[in-house]
């Protein structure tokens, strides 16, 4: 049995992982864009398929999911295996890659979705799967990953009774305490962990404390009447800021300015995901369901707007340069290396009413790595091949990040009741990567072989 890593090695965009369970069969655990300084010319697949039997998917932002139709292209044909929610809203994603930065072609689309509905197998959460295309005996199992809706960890097991191995693919795994999902639990046992590790040399704040400094942010433009951009990914951020605005807004006084306040979100796939979110509540947390249960509307509140058209959009980027009134705009795409949040930008960020939020992880290259770095120098970014003078305020909250810290990835691994032999860290940079591995070193006292995936 071998593990070949087809991205995610030298960054964290690319997520692809082929488990060899022998020289003739193979299985894929997601197939991941590359963005930002890891982007591509090339797209096509790059590796041999011929012994690919399935592809399982961890969950489905683009930096796991975007070479989808690449692989079909290649000629995939296996079933691909999914959670249900993921199941309902990867075509989705895929669409709007394609129209985006692929071909406006309808036809040509509409066949790529074609193909992935025809193969698309939805699985409930933590049923074990085997895989009938193998010679070998081959299961998996989806776990909750807590990440974004529908995201799972994957357990494989390889071969029969005492004698099976069990692989782990952990996918991205979401942090605890965060709006709407639960928070992942440990897998009972694995022979190998395959591991993300992006923030493995991070501690997020505390969800009290991001919430504060959310709040205060917000306080402090609505005094000078600026504009507040928050880049976010349309699944997964977009809703838990959603989440969090209403329960400010809920607490709020009734007479304050949080009554009133208009909520932006343009991004027409963040209003297909956020209805996604709220048709399968059954995947929420208590808390978030206790809400709901008091008449509470946590993703659909008053004063929300949700902008579809191009139209509308001009509209409102017009509409807020003109007057002279605060709102929030949350926009994709999250690293702000394309979508609508690139026009709010340029509009905003020479204006140092602005004040702008960054509220997830920043690929290097990306646009948005280099306003989080450069902004708070006075310094400048390249939008559109031009340059912009960044004078509005920038911030970072990291406790929103969708992803575990350091200390959440080492208790995924410690939690285990029979630890690993061997760990194969991926999808971080390399500081992030190094940083997990001696922190796993020094927790696992020597029993376990980490590597660091290359």
């Amino acid at each position: 049995m071998e593990i070949i890593h087809h991205g995610a090695v030298n960054g964290v965009t690319g997520s692809c992982h082929q488990l060899k369970v022998s020289e003739s069969e193979s299985l894929l655990v997601d197939c991941g864009l590359f963005q930002g300084l890891e982007a591509r010319q090339e797209l096509g697949i790059e590796f041999d398929i011929s012994t690919v039997r399935a592809l399982l998917v961890t969950h489905c932002h683009i930096d796991h999911v975007g070479r989808l139709p690449y692989l079909l292209a290649a000629g995939f044909s296996g079933p691909i295996y999914a959670s249900e929610a993921t199941a309902a809203l990867l075509p989705l994603v895929i669409e709007d890659a394609l129209k985006l930065g692929v071909t406006q072609d309808e036809q040509l689309v509409d066949t790529c979705l074609r193909l992935i509905r025809q193969q698309l197998i939805a699985i409930p959460f933590k049923q074990w799967q085997t895989l009938e295309q193998f010679n070998t005996q081959v299961r998996f199992r989806l776990q909750r990953a807590g990440h974004i809706l529908g995201s799972a960890y994957i357990e494989i097991d390889v071969g029969q009774g005492k004698q099976a191995q069990r692989v782990v693919f952990s996918g991205d795994l979401g942090a605890p305490h965060t709006p709407l999902l639960p928070a992942p639990k440990s897998p009972y046992k694995a022979d190998t962990l395959v591991i993300e590790s992006t923030y493995g040399d991070t501690l997020h704040q505390g969800r009290k404390n991001r919430s504060k400094q959310l709040k205060e942010v917000i306080e402090k433009a609505v005094r000078d009447n600026g504009v507040v951009l928050i880049p976010a990914f349309s699944i997964g951020r977009t809703q838990e800021l959603l989440y969090e605005l209403e329960q400010i807004i809920h607490k709020a006084p009734k007479h304050s300015f949080w009554q009133d306040i208009e909520v932006i979100i343009d991004s027409p796939m963040a209003a297909n995901f956020t209805h996604e979110y709220r048709r399968f509540k059954s995947f929420w947390d208590q808390e978030a369901k206790a809400r709901v249960a008091k008449g509470r509307h946590p993703l659909n509140f008053e004063h929300l707007y949700t902008l579809d058209s191009h139209q509308e959009h001009v509209q409102t980027l017009n509409y807020l340069k003109q007057r002279q009134k605060p709102a929030i705009v949350i926009a994709a795409s999250g690293m702000c290396s394309g979508g609508r949040i690139v026009n709010y930008l340029e509009a905003f960020l020479g204006d140092p009413r602005t004040d702008v939020i960054f509220v997830g992880y920043q690929g290097q290259g990306t646009p948005g790595r280099d306003i989080q770095k450069y902004g708070p120098r006075g310094g400048y970014v390249m939008l559109n091949n031009r340059r912009i003078d960044i004078k509005a305020q920038i911030h970072t909250i990291s406790g929103y990040s969708a992803h575990a810290d350091q200390a959440n990835l080492v208790r995924f691994v410690t939690g285990m009741a029979k630890k690993p032999g061997h760990i194969k860290i991926v999808h971080g940079d390399p500081e992030a990567k190094q940083a997990l591995a001696d922190k796993l070193k020094e927790n696992l006292k020597g029993e376990v072989k980490i590597e660091i995936a290359t």
